[in-house]
């Protein structure tokens, strides 16, 4: 395959530079949203379960999308992938700016994750074929410390913006930078690429999107609708389907449009399979902590922003750190820590009382979030080395595709743990509390005990849902044991299994 970058040539800081900074606006504007859900909610006047298709419909647009980019990075230049994907994304920012109506708010979401989708891949493949392996950790490492400021950067600038404006400045903020970005890259960005005599296979697309759409569509549905759902498992199910039809597909065709291939090479299969396990775990940080802080806690948007932040900002700190580290010492000895990190903060997180101090709380959470930093980018990257570089398109679409996948079946598992250890415990709660009465209390005080019961109950549900994603990662921590560091694979050789 004719590459616009020659693989291992001097790296063209310049592309790089305005990819970074796209991808960075991308990131961005998703951290931005999570705040701003109940300010939406209330101004629009939709409910919870409406409101979330503002992230599920993200991660429906990304599964389908993604899975396509090794096609595009193989068929376009990066020049034409980039204008595209932040024209979508820009485009998408402005009509969710001027929206009034939620259908109009829903839809520039989705053109922005149309050009989200593009951006990440295209920046990956980009970084992997502009540095040699003894220099791509620290490359990567780089990479990380610019995408994880977004997520530093995000809740906080959204706490104090929906708290000063409405809620559409989180789009105005965001479309003069994609803008400028735009309009850099139309001028910067100059690179050739060879006519590709290749074509997309419109069976693998379609499969493809049903079965990526219909899994993560599901999972995402269930915590709203319930795994009893037809709707839900019947999704699931065509999802499946769909899947194992693309992927016996893909292995019949001479050009397939998403390279299956790549799990022949051990430690590729191996980083895949942390990073699906690893990701489930995490999402319960992400979704949980909030939920905590929020709800039983009664911390403000602003201040619950600011706990996220030095844990945040830690992580971007030590991504350079660990990507020099990855170069000199491997994946290996960074994951195991890193992992046994993760896995006892998390277990930690599943002691939390009504009283847990706000100081502590950060505490830990910056400690788990070192934890995470000394995996998931070595971890990725150690995966990508040892594919041969016409694979590297498939390998940064599949590590993307499976990071929504893992991160939706994550999410809606731990919130229907949630949701059904919270009822559970609301019983047991209440009836041992109603057994304990002497007398039948006023109706204002029934108000109060029946709410009390309530947050007592889900403070137990996520506590559990925190045990049973520790356990999670310790799963990713045993295998992280068998990493071994990467060579490339020479094109020609096959590699056992």
């Amino acid at each position: 395959m004719e590459q616009s970058i020659k693989p291992n040539a001097r790296p063209q800081y310049g592309i790089l530079a305005v990819l970074m900074i796209g991808a960075f606006i991308a990131f961005l504007n998703n951290t931005l949203l999570n705040i701003a859900l109940p300010s939406i909610m209330t101004d629009l006047k939709v409910e919870p379960s409406t409101v979330q298709w503002l992230t599920t419909g993200f991660m429906l647009v990304n599964g389908i999308l993604i899975p396509a980019t090794a096609f595009l990075i193989q068929k376009y230049s990066v020049r034409r992938l980039f204008l595209v994907a932040m024209g979508l994304f820009t485009l998408g920012t402005i009509l969710a700016g001027v929206a009034h109506v939620f259908p109009v708010l829903l839809a520039g979401r989705m053109i922005q994750a149309s050009g989200s989708a593009i951006m990440m891949p295209l920046l990956m493949n980009v970084m992997l074929v502009s540095f040699p392996i003894e220099k791509r950790g620290a490359a990567m490492g780089i990479f990380g410390l610019i995408l994880m400021a977004a997520p530093a950067i995000g809740p906080t600038l959204s706490g104090w913006i929906v708290e000063h404006y409405d809620w559409r400045m989180l789009f105005h903020f965001v479309t003069p930078i994609a803008v400028v970005v735009l309009l850099i890259g139309f001028f910067l960005l100059k690179d050739k690429k060879e006519k590709v005599d290749i074509k997309l296979d419109l069976l693998s697309l379609t499969l493809s999107s049903v079965g990526f759409g219909g899994l993560l569509y599901g999972f995402s549905s269930a915590g709203s609708k319930g795994w009893g759902s037809p709707f839900v498992y019947g999704t699931i199910i065509i999802g499946i389907v769909s899947l194992v039809t693309f992927i016996y597909r893909q292995s019949k065709l001479e050009r397939p449009m998403l390279n299956f291939e790549v799990f022949k090479y051990p430690m590729f299969a191996l980083s895949s399979a942390i990073t699906i396990v690893l990701n489930m775990a995490l999402f319960s940080g992400m979704l949980l902590i909030p939920i905590y802080v929020q709800t039983i806690r009664g911390i403000s948007p602003m201040d619950a922003g600011l706990m996220m932040l030095p844990g945040a900002l830690l992580m971007a700190v030590m991504s350079p750190i660990t990507g020099r580290l990855f170069d000199k010492f491997g994946g290996r000895s960074l994951a195991v820590t890193g992992l046994l990190i993760t896995t006892v903060t998390t277990y930690f997180f599943s002691q939390l009382t009504q009283d847990t101090t706000y100081t502590h709380l950060v505490i830990l959470n910056s400690v788990r979030m070192l934890g995470m930093s000394m995996v998931m980018m070595p971890v990725s990257t150690n995966g990508l080395n040892q594919l041969p570089t016409r694979f590297y398109p498939h390998g940064t679409a599949m590590n993307n595709t499976l990071n929504q996948v893992s991160g939706a079946i994550g999410t809606a598992l731990l919130v229907t743990l949630m949701s059904n250890r919270t009822e559970t415990h609301a019983v047991e709660i209440g009836e041992k509390v109603m057994g304990s009465l002497t007398e039948q209390p006023t109706e204002a005080a029934l108000a109060e005990l029946t709410n009390q019961i309530g947050m007592q109950a889900m403070l137990k549900g996520i506590n559990d849902a925190f045990f049973v994603a520790s356990l999670i990662a310790a799963v990713a921590l045993v295998l992280s044991f068998f990493i071994k560091r990467a060579k490339q694979a020479e094109e020609t050789t096959k590699v056992a299994a």
